[in-house]
């Protein structure tokens, strides 16, 4: 490769990867010094330099001048270098020029490899840049393969990973199917940049309604908390800013056009929508919809709460395996007991029987404790009077 080759390819790189011409320069000498050194040993003192214009290579060995040589490849005498340079003198350096045909296969192997590795950093780079600031965003991409189980997504720029525990369960793509998702993390790693997406994460139908509902865009209604176990169901606690907004209202949509479209994006998960509230009682039964409440009780101290059910409404408040009191507990922050109003009566008549019976003890000790205080006045009042007598 001549030297205007050189720098035609140098251009071109620069132009496509948008990395800075003197940074690729830089790189290619660096490599060929590292071939000189491998190819003429590490005790030369070779410099490299590329003009940037010309492209013109130029390989020199530099060589201390002395009065004595001791060592051949770093040192040269006074004499042999005024046959180069009448005005040499010692301690001065001087160069010669070594043929870049000398430097042979390796050199341009070398070289080859180090503006690659150039190439990549500054891809790198370029990616970390870019989306490190769109972290925490929804993402569109489209499905090109997939690896141990994590999607491979093409960005457009780049490519990035939907990896297993980010999936949501059940879901599956095809080569080419597009996909939106929650742009986790930039992760830095020794040998690349990884973008890491998710579709499981809670975020994401936190940005999935900012999307579909301009009030939330506008920060009119806020999202107040998100709680998920992704493919199956989603609690999210909403409050607005203006009393004239419903929240639940805004989030649901007319017939129910902004929360269904949000659903399909997730594939048919289940989502249910509170009104968000500083009172806890009201905070808890909202949470544990769909099911209907009718009492909380709650002791702050422990943060805990009893929740009374319609007996035909228990199942629907714990849910499938737990999961409905599960997701409201961990929305609410609140430890949540549910138990029918049956068994609610059931133990209030229990609760009350002890309490009667424990009244009913009570009292049986005060009347006993009565008669044997009666008891000791009228021993003390006897002995008096038998004290008296003798008196």
């Amino acid at each position: 490769m001549n030297g205007k080759e050189l720098i035609a390819v140098i251009d071109q790189l620069g132009r496509e990867k948008g990395i800075d011409k003197t940074r690729i320069i830089g790189a290619v000498e660096l490599a060929l010094l590292a071939a000189a050194k491998k190819r003429f040993g590490q005790g030369e003192n070779v410099k490299v330099e590329i003009d940037a214009k010309t492209g013109d290579v130029s390989v020199i060995s530099l060589k201390t001048i002395v009065e004595t040589v001791a060592n051949p490849k770093a040192e040269i005498s006074i004499l042999e270098a005024r046959k180069v340079d009448d005005g040499a003198e010692v301690g001065d350096e001087i160069g010669s020029l070594i043929e870049m045909d000398d430097l042979g296969r390796i050199a341009a192997q070398t070289a080859k490899q180090v503006i690659c590795q150039k190439v990549r950093e500054a891809e790198w780079e370029a990616v970390q840049k870019e989306y490190s600031t769109r972290q925490g965003d929804l993402i569109n991409g489209i499905i090109i393969g997939q690896e141990r189980r994590n999607y491979i997504v093409d960005l457009g720029k780049t490519e990035a990973i939907l990896p297993i525990q980010e999936q949501i369960l059940r879901e599956t793509y095809r080569r080419g199917d597009r996909v939106k998702a929650y742009l986790l993390e930039v992760r830095k790693t020794p040998k690349d940049v990884q973008v890491i997406l998710s579709r499981s994460h809670p975020q994401f139908v936190s940005k999935l309604f900012e999307l579909e509902v301009p009030e939330v865009g506008e920060k009119i209604v806020s999202i107040k908390g998100v709680v998920r176990e992704p493919g199956d169901r989603t609690k999210i606690a909403v409050s607005s800013r203006d009393k004239a907004v419903d929240p639940v209202g805004a989030c649901v949509g007319i017939k129910g056009s902004r929360v269904q479209a949000v659903v399909r994006e997730l594939r048919g998960e289940k989502i249910d929508i509170i009104a968000w509230t500083n009172d806890p009682r009201v905070f808890i039964a909202e949470a544990l919809n769909p099911a209907s409440i009718e009492k909380v009780g709650i002791d702050e101290e422990k943060k805990s709460a009893l929740v009374v059910v319609a007996d035909s409404q228990l199942s629907l408040a714990i849910g499938k395996n737990g999961q409905n009191v599960r997701l409201a507990a961990r929305l609410t922050g609140w430890k949540i007991d549910i138990i029918s109003a049956t068994e609610y009566e059931k133990e209030k008549v229990e609760r009350d029987k002890e309490i009667k019976a424990a009244m009913a003890e009570e009292a049986d000790a005060q009347r006993e404790e009565e008669a044997a205080r009666a008891q000791r006045q009228a021993e003390a009042q006897a002995e008096q009077a038998a004290t008296e007598s003798k008196a």
